[in-house]
């Protein structure tokens, strides 16, 4: 029954990647199709390559937090692996039928938490130390603090109301102090306590980075003939767009190489917790295929229905994503492209005015799906474990 239920949750695990490829596919192509710098079949083939080639290029970090970062490894069962992918693939594959843009990663998150739980209560979970919380919390109003001072006074000698910029101040402080954190190890943030700070973090980068890399390019072309500008920023877009599919290959497709491994790792046919290759080549196929047949609800909505995109707005928008998804990917932290790249449209959208250029009715329902992800998969992965306890 052991070597039935490894190998149904392999299959599961390859098909949770291809419905990841199937609701994300929107995520590294909405901008590139809604400028028409490539037709609908142009881009998702273009995203499925380079989806292809993502994991190659980074590490299997990723797989290890999925893997062993959320509950002790050493209480992994198949079983346990098994009912966590069944809640993250209903769950992905439900808001695909849907057109519902929301994160594989955190739907995979919540299968293993409401599986743990289901198994052996709230304590099987890699809660953080309370004394870790109290240091993030601390250094982010610090940070926040500090550069909120710093903007509005070079905003005052610029001869700016630091006031109207207040917010957007406050949302930088705390996007920027928290990856400055990681980065300079000052304090270590790990597991699921990653994974929850950036569920708001990445959509923040996103958005930050594409607004002012949107500004930037606003000033600079503003004298620029718009037919000329928009030509030449074809070529850059979809160059743009392919970095983009990279990251989205390299974070997402490591969600199934951590619970493949995980489950191989539980059962003692592997050692020691490392990916090995075939399960590389095989995630990796299973996310293209499914970007290769596209989610086209999801890219409707993420093309059209944030705000209209300009060529410019559309190259800000995929760099900027492109970049969030690459840094987070090399810090081995597991965030959603659907938050970061969706966070980075809305940036760029609001260069043209923060009210009038987003459509916010369509953003809070995207918004609402991104908080109810978790829970929803844990649920169900959470009732799919007990079913499983009692007739196996």
């Amino acid at each position: 029954m052991d070597m039935i239920i490894i190998f149904a949750g392999i299959i599961l695990a390859l098909l949770f990647n291809f419905v990841n490829g199937l609701n994300d596919a929107a995520n590294s192509i909405a901008t590139v199709i809604a400028t028409r710098a490539l037709t609908p079949l142009q881009a998702v083939g273009m995203a499925a390559i380079f989806n292809m080639i993502g994991p190659f290029l980074f590490s299997t970090a990723i797989a290890k937090t999925i893997g062993k970062g959320i509950i002790d490894s050493s209480l992994l069962t198949p079983y346990l692996v098994f009912a966590a992918m069944f809640g993250a693939v209903l769950w992905v594959f439900v808001s695909s039928v849907f057109g519902i843009p929301v994160s594989s990663s955190h739907a995979l998150v919540g299968g293993i938490v409401g599986a743990g739980i289901a198994m052996g209560g709230v304590t099987v979970i890699l809660w953080p130390e309370l004394s870790t919380v109290y240091l993030l919390v601390l250094y982010t109003l610090a940070g926040t603090l500090l550069i909120t001072i710093v903007f509005s006074a070079l905003l005052v000698a610029v001869g700016e109301d630091w006031r109207r910029y207040l917010a957007f101040t406050i949302l930088s402080g705390i996007a920027v102090t928290i990856p400055a954190l990681i980065i300079s190890g000052l304090l270590e943030i790990s597991g699921i306590l990653a994974i929850v700070v950036f569920i708001v973090v990445s959509p923040m980068l996103g958005f930050i980075a594409a607004f002012l890399l949107g500004i930037l390019m606003m000033r600079h072309l503003r004298n620029s003939n718009p037919a000329k500008v928009n030509r030449n920023l074809r070529p850059l877009q979809i160059m743009a767009g392919a970095w983009q599919s990279v990251g989205h290959g390299a974070n997402d497709a490591q969600n199934a190489m951590g619970m493949i491994t995980a489950m191989l790792f539980a059962a003692g046919m592997i050692s020691v917790f490392e990916v090995p290759l075939w399960v590389i080549i095989s995630s990796c196929l299973a996310i293209s295929i499914g970007t290769m047949l596209g989610g086209w609800r999801v890219i409707d909505k993420m093309a059209h229905k944030i705000t209209k995109i300009r060529p410019y707005q559309g190259f800000s928008s995929a760099v900027a994503g492109g970049a969030v998804l690459s840094l987070m990917t090399s810090f081995g932290v597991p965030v959603s492209t659907t938050h970061a790249i969706s966070g980075s449209i809305m940036g760029a959208g609001s260069t043209r005015g923060y009210s009038s250029a987003v459509r916010w009715n369509n953003v809070r329902e995207i918004v609402m799906a991104w908080f109810i992800t978790i829970p929803a998969s844990a649920f169900v992965s959470g009732i799919v474990y007990l079913i499983i306890s009692i007739y196996i």
